[in-house]
């Protein structure tokens, strides 16, 4: 019987911990928004942000290598409909990079997504920024827009932030893909992505609340 009730609460509490890990990158999402928007000379364009279709946060990536380079990460992308932000759904961002490279760096990414197509290829399966859809280094301040705006023609942006600084990374060949471990378990059922891109038969916990607001305050 004490055997019986140990294992239970060592599935409780493994349960509970795996829950903490969704709520602090949904948490790290809305505060790494708050933080790049405060300053608008350094943060995204808000002309790129209202166009958006969809906007990915990805919280503590790590690259890493020695030789070889490799760079992994888990975030959030909430899509845009009608107008309105949807609840944010768990995804992998990994790539490899070659070159002579030591050490571990942690950085915040940022992508925003001009193009619905590009979405619908996450949700499909694995996506690869570069090869399946155009990215690039984005724009950055308030004015960077107006200057380059003839020049923006990728369909994704992708941004940056490593020891404080905030600037566009190029991250062709970073594969992007939805992780649907963590979505049952931030939701408490299995969930597909449409399901929560769309509403359907979900009930979004209180920091996916805030983070739908945040996002949605810098990008109207």
């Amino acid at each position: 019987m004490k055997k019986i009730i140990y294992i239970f609460m060592l599935i409780v509490a493994v349960a509970l911990y795996a829950g903490q890990k969704q709520e602090s990158i949904i948490i790290a999402a809305a505060d790494i928004m708050n933080d790049i928007m405060s300053i608008p000379e350094k943060s995204i364009p808000p002309k790129l942000l209202k166009n958006a279709k969809a906007i990915a946060i990805i919280p503590h990536v790590i690259k890493a290598g020695l030789v070889v380079g490799g760079r992994f990460g888990r975030g959030v992308l909430l899509i845009k409909r009608n107008g309105k932000y949807s609840a944010p759904c768990f995804i992998n961002l990994t790539g490899g990079s070659l070159g002579w490279q030591i050490g571990v760096q942690s950085s915040d990414i940022i992508l925003v997504f001009k193009n619905a197509n590009a979405v619908d290829g996450i949700v499909s399966g694995k996506f690869t920024l570069g090869a399946d859809a155009a990215v690039a280094a984005g724009p950055v301040g308030r004015n960077a827009l107006a200057a380059t705006d003839a020049s923006l023609q990728a369909e994704i942006y992708s941004y940056s932030r490593s020891k404080g600084l905030f600037a566009g990374i190029a991250l062709d060949g970073t594969a992007l893909s939805v992780n649907d471990d963590y979505n049952e378990i931030y939701y408490k059922k299995e969930v597909y992505p449409t399901d929560i891109f769309k509403g359907y038969h979900i009930r979004v916990p209180k920091s996916g609340q805030v983070l739908i607001e945040t996002v949605s305050r810098y990008t109207r």
